[in-house]
């Protein structure tokens, strides 16, 4: 099916009105700051600390709106979620993710980018923090706008590195580190995209391209569910619970493995008692991972919920507690309210502004089944645990993505090699000398025959008939099938353009504020 032929999602936060949501999001962020203006008492400046709130509640309305798509979009675009339960889980998960496992202590200078000692003095670097805070929100409210999935992390760190050079010049960047994360616009999209297709090709030639479906589906969907169980409990071990409870790779590996062997024996019955009542279809071993889906979307969202909402909270947190000590500290504390604003700020914002995001992702890159959805999912998981052994710096953003456009770019080769063979069995068909009725009869077997049958099909034709060049109708169908595409070229355009210039748009717009910041300090002493 083309993307054309895709049904519309809805792309509005629960069917309010435009201005209805833009009110709500107003009323938030002047609550917060209102809130953190009556709860000020031990600053030194409680207007600062205000405002830098209302920000805050302005970056996790924008994290919300953008960043958690790529949790939910995939379960959405195949249908085994709709966009209502999708944001429901999100938000519920994020916000738990947040609450729960967000830790008591941030770092305020989000990846060590700039050097803290050349920070002049407290105040100096309450502009830098509110600066990067300002800057990261606009970003992405600008590319939530234009409906391009990007960083957050990113965002916020493009923020800190242009206030930064503002306020201390070049020299005060780490520019090393800076180049790690510019190879992560590489090395996330990559990983992400080949781990999904290898996901998908292991399906389509152990379940779909059998001649018995659903017979390959009892023994392999059972084994793809522990995995994923592996997975996501290394993941969340790892990731989710590491401000709770830090351990290594081999010791979260093996604790997921326990757990997925237990999900193996748990989850097997009821599959093959799931499958008694399915079709010979693929669209019936599709059904069968709509749970794992669904579990996947929510585990993906309290994941990101406890590491993203650093984001928001991180620079806040910061300056609350410059404003409390008058000094600069490398780490500190996140006071109950300032996580309540990040946890809060992130479902809220999903809610009026997520479905325009999950809409891009889940339909309007590439069509995704329930099978393709559950790829992406995995290797959001496994790229992150790969990427964090190997010390190499990822965006879950740019995973999820490039898993999409992976699982994409296999299609279209699946889809034009499948009909360069169908191609070839209806020439070899007729040098062979058969007639329309025979060569119908052979294009039925090849297409349902499984991978290995197909192989033998064509060998069959090809002993029959003399090897002779690829016909004038050969080549018409396979440039034919070539055209045809099932990943929306813009759409990849479009977000490569935006991934390649987020930290530095986010950095020029941070070191304006900055300047803007610092003037409007100086005018006032």
């Amino acid at each position: 099916m083309d993307l054309s032929k895709n049904q519309k999602m809805n792309s509005s936060g629960f069917g309010f009105p435009d201005i209805m949501r833009l009110m709500i999001a107003v009323a938030f962020v002047i609550a917060v700051g209102l809130y953190a203006s009556s709860n000020g008492a031990a600053v030194s400046n409680v207007s600062i600390l205000a405002i830098a709130a209302a920000i805050g509640a302005y970056m996790a309305l924008n994290i919300g709106a953008n960043d958690v798509a790529n949790n939910v979009g995939p379960a959405v675009g195949s249908k085994a979620l709709s966009m209502t339960g999708a944001i429901l889980i999100a938000a519920v998960f994020e916000a738990a993710g947040a609450l729960i496992a967000g830790g008591s202590v941030v770092g305020t200078i989000k990846k060590g980018i700039i050097n803290p000692n050349a920070i002049a003095d407290a105040e100096t670097f309450i502009w830098i923090m509110m600066a990067a805070l300002l800057a990261g929100a606009l970003w992405l409210n600008l590319a939530t706008y234009v409906g391009a999935p990007v960083s957050t992390t990113h965002s916020i760190v493009g923020g800190v590195l242009g206030a930064g050079i503002a306020a201390g010049g070049w020299d005060i960047a780490n520019w090393g580190q800076m180049a790690a994360i510019a190879a992560s616009w590489v090395i996330s999209p990559l990983f992400g995209g080949v781990i999904a297709a290898s996901f998908l090709i292991y399906i389509k030639r152990s379940v779909t391209y059998q001649t018995d479906m659903i017979t390959a589906a009892r023994k392999v969907v059972p084994l793809l569910i522990a995995l994923m169980v592996w997975a996501f409990s290394t993941y969340l071990i790892m990731k989710g619970l590491k401000k709770l409870w830090k351990t290594d790779l081999v010791t979260a590996a093996m604790m997921g493995f326990g757990i997925a062997i237990v999900a193996y024996f748990l989850v097997r019955p009821f599959i093959e008692k799931a499958a008694d009542s399915l079709k010979n279809t693929k669209n019936s071993v599709n059904d069968l991972f709509t749970i794992p889906l669904i579990i996947s979307a929510a585990l993906l969202s309290f994941a990101h919920g406890a590491n993203d909402v650093a984001n928001a909270i991180g620079p806040l947190a910061a300056i609350n507690d410059a404003l409390i000590t008058g000094s600069v500290a490398s780490k500190a504390a996140i006071p109950l309210w300032v996580m309540l604003v990040g946890g809060i700020g992130i479902a809220v914002g999903l809610a009026l502004y997520g479905p325009k995001l999950i809409k891009t992702v889940g339909s309007e890159i590439t069509e995704l089944d329930k099978i393709r959805a559950f790829c992406i999912a995995m290797a959001a998981a496994i790229t992150v645990i790969i990427a964090s052994q190997l010390g190499l710096p990822v965006s879950s953003t740019h995973i999820a993505v490039g898993g999409i456009f992976g699982v994409g770019f296999l299609r279209e080769y699946v889809k034009a090699s499948y009909h360069k063979k169908l191609a070839s069995i209806i020439s070899h068909s007729e040098d062979a000398g058969h007639d329309a009725v025979q060569t119908s009869e052979f294009v039925a077997r090849f297409k349902s025959e499984s991978v290995e049958g197909k192989r033998a099909l064509l060998r069959e034709l090809k002993d029959l008939a003399d090897m002779s060049p690829i016909s004038k109708r050969e080549r018409k169908g396979l440039k034919k099938a070539t055209k045809k595409e099932l990943v929306k070229r813009s759409a990849l355009l479009k977000i490569a353009a935006a991934w390649i210039i987020t930290v530095p748009t986010s950095a020029i717009l941070s070191a304006m504020i900055f300047y803007m910041l610092l003037g409007f300090s100086v005018s006032n002493n």
